[in-house]
C-alpha cells in the first residue's frame, strides 16, 4: 500500500486504471536517479506496483524494458582478525558468549544459533545439525571444542530451569510446522527446548499452555554492539561478522573453499569465493611504494638509505665524431686507478671514466 500511494500521488493523483507502463517506467527511474535509492528498494517498489496491477485492478503489463535501474555495488565483508575475534569473546558472559563463540566457530547465522535445540547438537561426533536454515535448507557443520565443555554445563542449568518450568505447569515450547498436532506431547519433551530460552515465559492464547520462546536475537547483537565499542575496534562489527571472520580464517589456514561451502550452506561456490578477497595472496602479499620511502613521521619504520654512492659511467666516443678514421689513443698501460671510497675493492680508470655525485638520489630504487 505504501508504495502504490507513493506511486500515485508522483503522479498528481491520478488513477492508476489510466496509467499503465510508461508512468511505471517513469516512476522507478525517479527512485533511481533522483531519490538516489537502493537496488533492493527499486525491486520492492516494482514487485508492489506488479502486484497493483495484476492481482487488484486485474490489468497485465508489457515488459519494462526502459527502467533505469538502480546499481547493486558489490560489498566487501567485514572480516576481524583472530585477536579482534578473541577480544570481542572476551568482552561477552554467560550465553552471548556461548552463542558467540558458536557464531565464530561454526559459522551459524544469528537465528540458526538461536534456534537450536537440544537435538541439534551431537557431542559424541562434535557436529551440529542445522535445522531450515536460510532457503529451507538443513546441513551439517561443526561442534568447536572450546565450546563444547561450556555448553554441556549449560544445558545442564537449562535441564534444571525446564525441569522447574514442568513442575509448575509450564514447559512448553513452539514446534516446528504441524508437529504440535501430530505430536501433542512433544513441545514439552527435553529435545525440543531452546538451547538458548528466554528469560520469561508467554501465554499461548490458542493453545492456552505456558510456553517459553528462545532468546531474543536483539539481546545478542546488542551485547556484542557494546563489546566491539569497549574493545575500541575500529570496525563495523556485527553478529553476523563472525560468520564472514569463520569462513575468512578457514580460507587462510588452507581449507578447501568446497568444505567451507558446505559448511555455510552456499548453494553456488561464487558465493564462497567472496572470502578469498583476505588472504595473504591478495593486496597483503605484496610491498607497497611507499614502504620504501623515507619515514614521513617520527616513530615509523626506517628504509636504509642508499648514501652518496658514486657511479662509474664509462664514456665512449660516437663513431661518427672520429675524424679521418683514426682509432682512439688507448690509456697507457701505467695509467693510475683511484680507488672508490664505498667499494675498496674496485677502482675506476681516470681516463675513462668520471665520477658523478648521486646524493639527492638517496632512498629511490627504480
Amino acid at each position: 500500500m505504501g508504495w502504490s500511494r507513493r506511486y500515485i500521488l508522483f503522479h498528481g493523483k491520478r488513477h492508476p486504471a489510466g496509467m499503465g507502463a510508461a508512468e511505471i517506467t517513469q516512476f522507478l527511474s525517479a527512485l533511481a536517479i533522483q531519490r538516489n535509492v537502493a537496488a533492493s528498494t527499486q525491486n520492492q517498489a516494482l514487485s508492489a506496483l506488479l502486484f497493483l496491477y495484476r492481482d487488484v485492478l486485474q490489468q497485465e503489463l508489457p515488459w519494462l524494458d526502459d527502467i533505469v535501474r538502480a546499481r547493486n555495488p558489490e560489498r566487501i565483508p567485514v572480516v576481524l582478525t583472530r585477536e579482534e575475534v578473541q577480544a570481542v569473546i572476551g568482552g561477552l558472559d554467560g550465553p552471548a558468549r556461548l552463542a558467540a563463540l558458536l557464531l565464530y566457530g561454526a559459522g551459524l547465522r544469528l537465528l540458526e544459533a538461536l534456534r537450536l535445540r537440544v537435538k541439534d547438537v551431537d557431542f559424541n561426533r562434535n557436529q551440529i545439525t542445522v535445522r531450515s536454515g536460510k532457503g529451507g535448507k538443513d546441513r551439517v557443520t561443526m561442534l568447536p571444542a572450546a565450546v563444547s565443555r561450556d555448553l554441556a554445563k549449560h544445558l545442564e542449568t537449562i535441564r534444571d530451569q525446564h525441569d522447574a518450568d514442568v513442575r509448575a505447569g509450564a514447559g512448553w515450547v513452539e514446534l516446528p510446522w504441524a508437529l504440535a498436532r501430530k505430536y501433542p506431547r512433544a513441545g514439552r519433551e527435553w529435545i525440543w527446548q531452546w538451547i538458548f530460552p528466554a528469560t520469561r515465559t508467554y501465554l499461548h492464547r490458542e493453545t492456552g499452555p505456558r510456553r517459553r520462546h528462545h532468546l531474543h536475537e536483539s539481546v545478542l547483537q546488542r551485547a556484542v554492539r557494546e563489546a566491539v565499542r569497549s574493545k575500541g575496534i575500529p570496525k563495523r562489527a556485527t553478529c553476523h561478522t563472525f560468520r564472514h571472520s569463520f569462513a575468512t580464517h578457514l580460507l587462510e589456514d588452507g581449507a578447501d573453499i568446497r568444505t567451507v561451502q558446505e559448511l555455510l550452506g552456499h548453494r553456488d561456490v561464487a558465493t564462497t569465493m567472496i572470502y578469498t578477497h583476505v588472504l595473504n595472496r591478495g593486496p597483503a602479499g605484496v610491498l607497497s611504494p611507499a614502504d620504501r620511502l623515507r619515514p614521513l613521521y617520527p616513530g615509523s619504520p626506517r628504509i636504509p638509505p642508499l648514501g652518496n654512492i658514486q657511479v662509474c659511467v664509462k664514456l665512449e666516443p660516437h663513431p661518427g665524431t672520429m675524424h679521418n678514421h683514426a682509432s682512439p689513443k688507448a690509456a697507457p698501460a701505467t695509467s693510475p686507478r683511484r680507488p672508490r671510497p664505498d667499494y675498496p675493492d674496485q677502482a675506476c680508470s681516470a681516463p675513462k671514466y668520471r665520477d658523478l655525485d648521486t646524493s639527492s638520489y638517496a632512498g629511490r630504487e627504480t
